[in-house]
């Protein structure tokens, strides 16, 4: 065990600590007692045929009862795994609390899981269950069926074109027969219930990875309502809170915020349509939002892309307004105030430019919080200057989801925050970030010797990230341990710094891999943003050509070049990027080259792509 250089412990900052320090017994329980608590508010809401439909924490409670009941009239025992193989949508959320309300516990597969990997994580987790989105879904199922003997039965949600059988039942006739026990036995799901201990496993996660196959993630009831009473003592999150909800429900990050939800009795607009978000952040006009820095990326660029569109005095005063925003972003992180005369100003910028932007989010926004990879600065303090204030924030499945987090009375740019109560962080001698605390996973299901290599003894994880902690406490995450690499050069490069960085400064960009290990230089292979590029090629003499035509266009190629050269100019010599190579589309999560929380799949994208990758190198 390497000795630590700091250990993080802000000590001055107020919380409850009667409520971190009695969790409810289990996810369970918190239901049961959010119900009690506020049976008649709005809990979720959901897109059902054009509209919106609401459930109340009572109709909530009474849907995960029946639900839960089905399951258990289907033979599942305590601790037994239920797969969840869907796309983020109420039924996710509902059936997972009915898993963990019968005293089973949840295996989450993204809907995007190829069958053989499907096969895998059933094998793996022992799930004798599976509820699935739809027809594709069982289709998939049915393929590895001889692969998967464990798997009992199969409940599928919207039942329109799949076969139902002995094997395969509705949703809808699960919560009948759920239904039909809860009338011969009022207290079956309750006795359930009352049962579950605190270290009972409640999630089996499969982190998505970047490499090889996904390994499961154990997380107790312990760790759930850990994370709930760490979060509900810094009271970031209350009852007045309307959060909307995309974020895949498969994900570690997006089941937390479902027990935050219950946790503080907020309102979850939920909806995993990611074209959608945009339209729905006027419907559901949401307090708060989670996102992946892509989608904050994306929204910077088609924002400042339309005011290029505009031109003219538009353009000059959304520059101005952006810069005071800045301005103003920067005093509010260092605790000062702006001059007078900067003040007004801002008044000004705010009520013609930044109050705008405001709204195309709804107007309510509190805070964003944003996670799963580095955030731009660049990117982070246009969004704060407008008052939309970006928390980013700092986690792993093997941690499920929050180890540190920004607060809205304590925000640094660039940094991931302080440790959530409760929580430990230090750093060991080779940089790497160190985690212990109640939301550590277990270890890794089925593979003792993984769990040794990243879990020592007396509770210290071994994040495979590299760190350091500043002057005042907050932690600041600089590249992935496996991602660094060294030149033949001897210099070491951290990719993703280098790469969220080109993100804010380029409108145009979809990705880039940086890419150099034992070469003598640094290459890059480039995607462009379908979206964004399509009003560019039109302005510069490429109108009507296909994606691909414009990428491989000369305009493009110096298009690139440009932004290429403005971030050399801040690098230093050994991490310029050389050559580069645009792709000729960009990257996908269907294709496994980025996982389904928008992470870049490193080793698979260099590996499908090295003839273009070595063709940078010759000559």
């Amino acid at each position: 065990m390497t000795a630590p250089t700091r250990v993080n412990l802000p000590a001055d900052e107020p919380y409850d600590e009667q409520v971190l320090a009695d969790p409810a017994q289990s996810v369970a329980h918190l239901l049961r007692d959010r119900v009690a608590a506020t049976p008649g508010n709005r809990a979720f809401s959901y897109p059902d045929q054009g509209g919106w439909t609401e459930l109340t924490w009572a109709q909530t409670g009474e849907r995960v009862a029946r639900i839960a009941a089905g399951l258990v009239d289907l033979g599942v025992q305590p601790e037994e795994r239920v797969a969840i193989a869907s796309s983020t949508r109420i039924e996710w959320v509902l059936a997972d609390l009915a898993v963990m309300a019968a005293g089973a516990a949840t295996t989450t597969i993204y809907p995007t899981t190829i069958a053989g990997d499907v096969a895998y994580i059933l094998d793996d987790s022992g799930s004798v269950a599976v509820i699935a989105e739809d027809a594709a879904q069982v289709a998939k199922l049915r393929e590895v069926r001889d692969e998967i003997p464990g798997v009992r039965s199969v409940v599928v949600v919207d039942p329109a074109g799949a076969d139902l059988d002995d094997w395969v039942l509705s949703l809808e006739d699960l919560e009948a027969r759920g239904s039909a026990l809860l009338e011969r036995e009022p207290g079956a799901v309750d006795e359930r219930t009352d049962a579950i201990t605190p270290d009972q496993l409640a999630t089996i996660i499969y982190t998505s990875g970047t490499t090889g196959r996904p390994k499961g993630v154990r997380l107790l009831h312990s760790t759930w309502t850990y994370q709930a009473a760490s979060q509900m003592s810094m009271s970031m999150l209350t009852v007045d809170d309307v959060q909307y909800l995309w974020l895949p429900l498969a994900h570690v990050f997006g089941k937390q915020l479902v027990i935050i939800s219950v946790a503080s009795g907020m309102t979850t607009a939920v909806d995993g349509r990611v074209d959608a978000i945009v339209e729905n952040l006027g419907v559901v006009r949401p307090t708060f939002m989670a996102a992946a820095p892509r989608i904050f990326e994306k929204v910077y660029a088609r924002v400042s892309l339309g005011m290029e569109a505009e031109g003219g005095l538009k353009l000059k005063l959304f520059r101005w307004a952006s810069a005071l925003g800045r301005e103003k972003a920067a005093a509010d992180e260092e605790g000062r105030e702006l001059p007078l005369a900067k003040k007004l100003q801002m008044g000004v910028a705010d009520k013609l430019v930044l109050s705008k932007v405001r709204e195309r989010f709804g107007g309510r926004i509190r805070f964003f919080i944003s996670g799963s990879a580095a955030l731009n600065t660049d990117v982070a303090q246009w969004f704060n200057g407008a008052g939309l204030t970006i928390l980013e924030g700092y986690g792993l499945t093997e941690t499920s989801a929050a180890t540190t987090v920004n607060r809205p009375y304590a925000n640094r740019i660039g940094a991931v925050g302080w440790p959530v109560k409760g929580t430990e962080v230090k750093i060991a001698e080779d940089g790497e970030v160190l985690v212990r605390g109640p939301g550590v996973m277990q270890g890794y299901h089925n593979k003792p010797e993984a769990t040794a290599e990243v879990l020592t003894e007396d509770g210290w994880f071994h994040s495979g990230d590299i760190g350091e902690i500043d002057d005042r406490g907050f932690v600041r995450i600089t590249d992935r341990k496996k991602d660094l690499f060294k030149t033949s050069n001897g210099k070491y490069v951290a990719p993703s710094l280098i790469e969220s960085t080109f993100k804010g400064m380029c409108p145009y960009v979809g990705q880039l891999l940086v890419h150099g290990e034992s070469r003598s230089f640094v290459t890059a292979l480039v995607t462009l943003d379908p979206e964004a590029i399509q009003p560019w090629a039109e302005a510069n003499g490429l109108e009507g050509k296909s994606y691909e035509e414009i990428v491989a266009s000369p305009q493009a190629r110096d298009m690139v070049q440009s932004y290429i050269d403005e971030l050399n100019a801040g690098l230093n010599r050994w991490e310029q990027i050389k050559r580069f190579h645009i792709l000729g589309r960009d990257l996908s999560v269907e294709e496994g080259e980025l996982t389904p929380s928008l992470k870049l799949r490193r080793k698979a994208v260099a590996e499908k792509f090295a003839g273009d990758i070595d063709e940078m190198y010759v000559g």
